[in-house]
């Protein structure tokens, strides 16, 4: 024979190297799918259940969604300032335990230009994945930069302790602010009313949260909503009822132009879109906005914003 295949030989080879593919059962393959197809459910915890982790941070986090472990890192050594507005911003870190005996982190550093190498290198070191680089706001002093994180393991202490590391090549002072709620002239009623949605007064900021409808899954574990998959608005009072609003929007790629466009519309500007993470499903996308004026103005310019995605109030 001259090596040749004859056409019916040929069909009938390339049927059979295809057919398990098409069935989902390629060799070697087939418990990956079902890895894939199984979802991982988080389990509910209490404050108590995560001690460790409060005693390697030094500090303790509140439970939230019936089990996300989620601790504040206030840079209150840090005021930054853009367009005459003072900010105080932080970092976090959210933590939730998962019906296979594992442990996810997700979180974010706001960290100085100086700072950004370092706290990347000690992400690296400590074994977590580095997902975002980017900022969350337009001219501003000192520069600063936001790096988005996660990692699991089954020790939630090891996670906790690489998380110190990379806070300890920051600045970010080690013990947290003491509480307060001043209060505000903003007209938060009014505010509320046009957002349809109800706001908590965070240190004199008020802050609005907006959970997907959807249930996100990074390789098969389900994040809730306080791992970071949400829209956050702040509102900053600057003085006879105006406010500064930044935050971000969570959104769909089907959502972002709409979105987009109705932020432009109401007056707000855009500071950044991209992504927090690397193979959440489905896939989201933030975008980062910026805007001072009449606190109640803002507040209907974002909520047409709102209305171009699939969100319900967390509140």
């Amino acid at each position: 024979m001259d090596g040749r295949l004859n056409p019916s030989r040929r069909r009938l080879l390339t049927v059979a190297a295809v057919a398990p593919v098409l069935a989902g059962t390629a060799p070697g393959t087939a418990a990956a799918g079902s890895a894939r197809r199984r979802r991982v459910l988080p389990v509910p915890t209490a404050e108590t259940d995560w001690t460790r982790v409060a005693d390697v941070l030094g500090r303790s986090g509140t439970v939230e969604d019936g089990g996300v472990y989620r601790v504040r890192f206030a840079r209150q050594d840090l005021p930054v300032t853009t367009y005459g507005v003072t900010l105080f911003l932080g970092s976090y870190a959210a933590f939730t335990r998962y019906d296979d005996g594992h442990t996810l982190v997700m979180g974010s550093l706001a960290v100085t230009e100086p700072e950004l190498q370092p706290a990347i290198d000690a992400l690296n070191t400590g074994g977590l994945e580095l997902s975002a680089v980017h900022k969350h706001l337009l001219a501003h002093e000192p520069a600063m930069w936001w790096t988005h994180f996660h990692g699991h393991a089954e020790d939630p202490a090891a996670l906790a302790r690489s998380v110190k590391a990379a806070l300890a090549a920051t600045t970010t002072p080690s013990t947290p602010p003491a509480a307060s709620q001043p209060r505000t002239d903003l007209d938060t009623a009014a505010i509320e009313g046009e957002l349809n949605a109800r706001g908590v007064n965070d240190s004199g900021i008020h802050r609005f949260t907006f959970n997907r409808r959807e249930t996100i899954t990074d390789h098969g574990r389900v994040l809730p909503p306080a791992t970071g998959m949400t829209t956050l608005i702040s509102f900053y009072p600057v003085g006879a009822r105006r406010a500064a609003v930044n935050g971000d929007f969570a959104m769909t790629a089907g959502e972002v132009q709409n979105v987009l466009a109705a932020l432009r519309r109401g007056g707000i500007n855009v500071v950044e879109l991209h992504n927090h993470g690397l193979t959440e499903e489905p896939r989201l996308f933030f975008a980062h906005f910026w805007a001072i004026d009449d606190g109640v103005v803002l507040a209907r310019a974002l909520r047409a914003a709102l209305d171009a995605t699939n969100t319900t109030p967390a509140v």
